[in-house]
């Protein structure tokens, strides 16, 4: 055997850190995408002309694509199928965005980030309330997934309630602390309510999807077809909600940078390279990485939004990871598990196998759909 030259050694070498160089540079994209929204809210752009056109060029984006890769097995889109997808647009981009939106404007980018990890959990409790998912209790897996799940609302219930000191990081802009308690506590916990009731229209969003994927089983079309309803509602909306046309204005400045960044971003390129990585090392993997993105986040919050970090948010944040972690590990368990013994469970065509989000995304790998067709991996943008 011939000794491997520096280049073939180098190539190995990259092809072994690749997954893992790619989904670190996803987290700072998908931690780019709060910071840039924050900024562009904050400079008063209104977030119902934001989720318009963010949806609009996320279709633009993703249609090309749909168009030439799934020609060929792009289903006939009939009412029934035309009405979810009108009801996933209301569900993700016009109620879970908006809310998510307004939730961060009363809290913050790294808050928001962190609170929506919980989406797996959320995503967890109502499929097994609509029985989409099975429970048993002395299985490890189960017991990790409902430990996960309890986790993940105490933790989020902790960033609720306590906000504790506040955390001066070296870059840390140095305000003043000196404001209303009342009014602050009072938009504090405003706003973590309508991320969590976001979390769970996002949730909701995710178990339909994981319906209409099963008669219209193509993905780049479908998520190019939500989003299109999406911005198609979202403006009916903010026609109403936004009547003077300076609102519409857009300018060499954030209000074109974000609606472009978390269009593209958020929706191609991280839609293509979650894809890459997930075909070789899974959803779990992908689901490691997540917590990275709080991280990033809380840094760049307090460097370029003057953001406050609070012990709460920290511990809560952490307790949500855990979480995370627990739900994926049992939900990995169910992909390489034992056969179910019941005929009801094999055969069950709407079981969430894996839910993992990465930043505003999450994904679900939908092996259980057709056993025939393999496997099957979509997402969708937030």
């Amino acid at each position: 055997m011939e000794d491997q030259t520096p280049c073939s050694t180098f190539c190995v070498v990259f092809s072994k850190m690749k997954p893992y160089v790619l989904m670190v540079a996803l987290q700072f994209g998908s931690a780019g995408m709060y910071i840039i929204s924050m900024a562009t809210l904050n400079h008063g752009m209104s977030r119902f002309v934001l989720i318009v056109y963010r949806n609009a060029v996320a279709a633009l984006t993703m249609a090309p694509f749909a168009l030439l890769l799934e020609r060929k097995v792009r289903p006939k889109l009939t009412i029934p199928i035309f009405l979810k997808i009108m009801a996933l647009g209301f569900l993700e981009p016009i109620l879970d965005q908006n809310l998510a939106y307004l939730g961060m404007q009363y809290t913050s980018a790294s808050f928001t980030s962190a609170i929506m990890n919980a989406v797996p959990a959320v995503t967890f409790v109502m499929a097994t309330i609509l029985r989409l998912e099975h429970i048993k209790i002395k299985e490890r897996r189960s017991q990790a997934k409902i430990l996960g799940t309890s986790l993940t609302f105490s933790g989020a219930l902790l960033m609720t309630v306590y906000k504790g000191p506040i955390i001066d990081l070296i870059w840390s802009h140095k305000t003043s602390h000196h404001v209303s308690h009342s009014s602050a506590d009072t938009h504090w916990i405003t706003g973590t309510l309508l991320i969590l009731v976001g979390c769970f229209a996002w949730s909701a969003f995710y178990i339909l999807q994981s319906i209409t994927i099963k008669t219209y089983p193509a993905e780049l079309s479908l998520s190019t077809l939500i989003c299109l309803m999406g911005a198609i509602q979202s403006a009916a909306l903010g026609f109403v909600a936004e009547r003077h046309p300076g609102a519409w204005a857009v300018g060499w400045d954030s209000r074109l940078l974000a609606p472009v960044y978390t269009g593209i971003v958020s929706s191609g390129i991280a839609y293509y390279v979650q894809g890459l990585v997930m075909k070789t090392r899974g959803p779990v993997f992908v689901t490691a990485f997540n917590p990275l993105c709080m991280v990033i986040v809380a840094a760049l919050g307090t460097l370029i939004l003057a953001e406050q970090l609070h012990l709460g948010s920290v511990i809560g944040a952490i307790i949500i990871a855990v979480g995370l972690y627990a739900v994926a590990w049992g939900k990995s368990k169910d992909q390489f598990g034992p056969t179910p013994s019941t005929t009801e469970e094999k055969n069950d065509p709407y079981e969430l196998p894996v839910t993992a989000t990465e930043g505003s995304k999450l994904v679900i790998e939908a092996n259980n759909y057709d056993e025939q067709a393999g496997k099957t991996k979509f997402q969708v943008k937030k």
